[in-house]
């Protein structure tokens, strides 16, 4: 049986693409764009850092962003860039994993669900109690 390389190609495509739809790994963009994170495998869970912000600089301050509405005084001076947000995810279901997520915007830190949908779209799902949940679309950064 003899294969064209246009169908190889396809079907090559269609392999990477369903293998990329289910892994987290890789740099994804907020909903609203101002914010980049790096999701990584940190011991067979998953951990994420901030990599970028659309707005780095405080305007208050004219300083790089820091976390200052995190609830320990001695926190508050780390910069936002390069801060752990995602903690310890663990897989959940197909596509899925489930933990935390720490948000800078009100220093508190929830338990979340991350799915990933396709090669370029994830839903983030952020709870608190378990009852009142809030989800964003993030797609893949470049």
């Amino acid at each position: 049986m003899k294969f064209t390389t246009a169908a190889v190609l396809g079907v090559s495509i269609a392999l990477s693409s369903a293998a990329l739809a289910g892994t987290p790994e890789g740099v994804w963009q907020s909903r609203d764009g101002r914010l980049k994170v790096r999701l990584s495998n940190c011991g067979g869970k998953l951990c994420g850092r901030v990599v970028w912000l659309g707005e780095p600089t405080d305007p208050g301050t004219g300083r790089p962003k820091t976390d200052k509405h995190n609830p320990d005084p001695a926190k508050r001076s780390r910069p936002l860039i390069g801060l752990k947000v995602v903690q310890g995810m663990k897989r959940s279901g197909p596509n899925q994993w489930s933990g935390l997520i720490y948000n800078a915007d009100d220093g508190h830190t929830y338990k979340a669900h991350f799915t990933v949908k396709d090669a370029t779209t994830a839903r983030l799902q952020g709870c608190v109690l378990e009852v009142l949940c809030k989800a964003h679309t993030w797609r893949r950064a470049n």
